[in-house]
């Protein structure tokens, strides 16, 4: 069994951990359906392993024992590499605050954009949900992942993002392709970080 599968496990036996993933990070294994046919630009396998919220889909790639990579993918058509491995992604969604919104506010994938997304939504997380921080350390513990800081946690999800072309391009029957993760606007955008 690898890394990833007794992750999936653990999360599966504890229901007290999905809910906590759920909770912090909203990973949740009881969304695993994308809604709509898809398949990657390589042709590799894709397994949908989880969901969050707003109707997005994680996916594992590829077959076999090894560490295979997650990509995500948004309801609105966007989708890319989070990781190279379930583990990998998981430290960066759970230690990350507002991971999805680091992307959505890149300036179109510019890391020192992300960095200063990733400032105002850790304020944020500070002044809405200071509790987050201690509970993440929980999670983390509780799966056995490492959290780095937020400035690696960013290069890491950046590098993810940036190998999803061209074998990871996700594409529906008609072979329209998602659009990448890295979103075109800039934290200015959001009036409330003025």
């Amino acid at each position: 069994m690898t890394r990833d599968e007794e992750i999936l496990d653990s999360i599966r036996q504890d229901s007290g951990l999905a809910e906590m993933l759920w909770h912090v990070c909203e990973f949740d294994l009881s969304r695993d359906d994308h809604g709509e046919p898809v398949r990657l630009s390589s042709g590799l396998a894709l397994q949908g392993v989880a969901g969050d919220f707003t109707g997005g889909t994680f996916f594992l790639c590829g077959e076999g024992s090894k560490g295979r990579p997650v990509l995500y993918a948004s309801s609105e058509g966007q989708a890319g590499l989070i990781g190279q491995s379930l583990t990998e992604a998981l430290e960066i969604i759970v230690g990350l605050p507002s991971w999805w919104d680091c992307l959505k506010f890149s300036g179109s994938g510019d890391l020192t954009t992300m960095q200063t997304t990733a400032d105002h939504l850790c304020h944020d997380e500070l002044r809405d949900q200071p509790e987050f921080g201690a509970d993440r350390v929980r999670l983390a513990a509780a799966l056995g992942l490492e959290l780095g800081s937020v400035p690696s946690l960013l290069t890491r999800l950046h590098t993810a993002v940036s190998a999803t072309t061209p074998d990871f391009i996700l594409t529906v029957e008609t072979g329209e392709e998602y659009e990448s993760l890295f979103g075109p606007w800039l934290p200015s955008r959001n009036p409330s970080w003025q």
